[in-house]
């Protein structure tokens, strides 16, 4: 028994020496403890996913949260890629893009970017019922992957990283403030002209 549990320990040692780390040992650890996430569609099939991986990776979601992530747009887009025989479409591509942004408190936007997935899926004119099928599976795979691609996001934001992107970002709001402020003491300042008075004929 001691042999066996010292041949696993060693194992253990070997796997995580080599970089190897199991599911759920710290690899899903992010830097932002609480997120308050919002869309668009504030009940919609991505955002309730995200909530509910967040969740399980030991984010507090909830609204009010000192950071914010807002899936601003998500568009899908179709082409096709194939015709079979007869004119019937033979293979589609689908295209999904999602746009985000990260905020901090006050508002103060950290950081915007986009994630893109795309999948292919074959279309049979004879079996209609079977390609819708197969077109809402593609659709149910590219929400995974969003929603995948968006945590190894958030997981890559440092601890260091977020705080330079917090200081960045307070830095430009009080640069914009400061800008405002003079443009507006500047017009206060400008004598403005008297209407001019036409003379009665």
């Amino acid at each position: 028994m001691i042999k066996r549990n010292l041949l696993v320990m060693g194992l253990a040692v070997l796997l995580s020496a080599c970089g190897f780390q199991l599911r759920g040992t710290g690899t899903t650890e992010l830097a932002i403890k609480e997120l308050d996430v919002s869309a668009r569609n504030a009940y919609g099939d991505t955002v309730t996913q995200l909530r509910q991986v967040l969740g399980n990776s030991g984010v507090k979601v909830y609204t009010g949260a000192p950071y914010k992530l807002v899936l601003n747009n998500e568009q899908e887009t179709q082409r096709i890629l194939s015709y079979a025989g007869a004119g019937r479409t033979g293979e589609y591509q689908l295209n999904t893009v999602l746009n985000y942004t990260i905020l901090s408190q006050g508002n103060l936007e950290l950081m915007a970017d986009k994630l893109e997935v795309e999948k292919v899926f074959i279309h049979d004119g004879n079996n209609l019922v079977g390609s819708d099928q197969e077109a809402a599976d593609a659709r149910k795979d590219m929400r995974r992957d969003l929603v995948q691609r968006m945590m190894l996001r958030l997981q890559q934001i440092s601890p260091t990283q977020l705080a330079q992107l917090q200081q960045t970002a307070e830095a430009k709001a009080k640069a914009e403030a400061a800008a405002l402020e003079a443009a507006q003491k500047a017009e206060a300042e400008t004598p403005r002209q008297s209407p001019l008075e036409i003379p009665q004929q």
